[in-house]
C-alpha cells in the first residue's frame, strides 16, 4: 500500500526564487538517497538541469501575462508517496511515481520524481512546477487536491497488483446502522471521516498506521488488504 501526501512550497525568508526552487531540486535529488542519481526521472524537463528549467517557465509565464509574482505564490508542489516495505522495487517505485504524476498533473506541469531508498521503507518525492508547461497559468490546489492523488494512486497500486487500504465490504445496513448514519455516528462513516483526516498528515505505511491505532483502531491485514475494527 502506498500512502501520499501533497504540499505546496514557498520561496521562504532570506532566499531568492532561484535559491529556493535549487534547494528543493538539490535536496530530492540527492545521489545517496537515490542510488547515485540512476531513480530520478523527469518529464518536460531535464533532471539534471531541473532548477533552471522550472524557473525559465516562471520567468516565460509573467513575460506572457504580465503578471508579478506575489510574497505568498507557490512555486512548487511537492507529493510524497510511500510503499509498504517489501513489496516494491525501487525501479517499480520510481516508474509508478512518474504515472502517478503524469495522470495527476494532465502532462500539463514539467517535474521530476526521485525514488529515495535510505528508509526501509522506499519512498518517493515528486516535485513539480506550478507554472504549466506553455506558460500560460498556474496549478489549482483546490481544497480536496489530496483525495484525487489518493484516488490515482490507489487505483495504480491495485493495478500493479500492490496492496491498497480498503474498508469493510458494504452490505445491506441494519435499521441500528442506517439510523447512526443519518445522525452522522455510523461507524463506516466515521472510519472514512477517520481516514480522509489522517492520510494527509502521514509519510509512511508505519505512520499510518499507528495514527489509525492512536484513534482507536484494531488492524487486521489478510491478502494485502487492510481490515479496520474499533477497538
Amino acid at each position: 500500500m502506498a500512502t501520499t501526501r501533497i504540499m505546496p512550497l514557498h520561496i521562504g525568508k532570506g532566499r531568492t526564487e532561484s535559491q529556493a526552487i535549487s534547494d528543493i531540486i538539490d535536496y530530492v535529488a540527492n545521489p545517496q538517497k537515490t542510488d547515485n542519481g540512476k531513480l530520478i526521472t523527469g518529464y518536460g524537463c531535464d533532471s539534471r538541469t531541473a532548477d533552471a528549467e522550472f524557473l525559465l517557465a516562471k520567468r516565460q509565464y509573467i513575460a506572457a501575462t504580465g503578471r508579478v509574482r506575489g510574497a505568498d505564490d507557490v512555486i512548487a508542489y511537492h507529493v510524497r508517496q510511500s510503499f509498504k516495505p517489501g513489496e516494491i522495487t525501487p525501479e517499480e517505485a520510481n516508474r509508478l511515481g512518474y504515472q502517478l504524476a503524469l495522470e495527476f498533473t494532465g502532462g500539463q506541469h514539467q517535474f521530476i520524481v526521485a525514488t529515495h531508498i535510505d528508509k526501509h521503507h522506499i519512498h518517493c518525492h515528486i516535485e513539480f512546477n506550478s507554472t504549466t508547461l506553455d506558460c500560460t497559468h498556474k496549478f489549482n490546489n483546490y481544497w480536496n487536491t489530496y483525495k484525487t492523488i489518493r484516488q490515482i494512486n490507489d487505483r495504480l497500486c491495485q493495478e500493479h497488483k500492490l496492496s491498497v487500504i480498503k474498508e469493510p465490504k458494504e452490505k445491506g445496513k441494519h435499521y441500528a446502522e442506517w439510523a447512526n448514519e443519518k445522525r452522522g455516528s455510523s461507524w463506516k462513516a466515521k472510519l472514512r471521516r477517520t481516514i480522509d483526516r489522517v492520510l494527509p498528515t502521514v509519510s509512511s505505511y508505519e505512520e499510518f498506521l499507528a495514527a489509525m491505532r492512536r484513534e482507536g483502531y484494531e488492524i487486521q491485514t489478510t491478502r494485502n488488504i487492510l481490515s479496520f475494527r474499533l477497538s
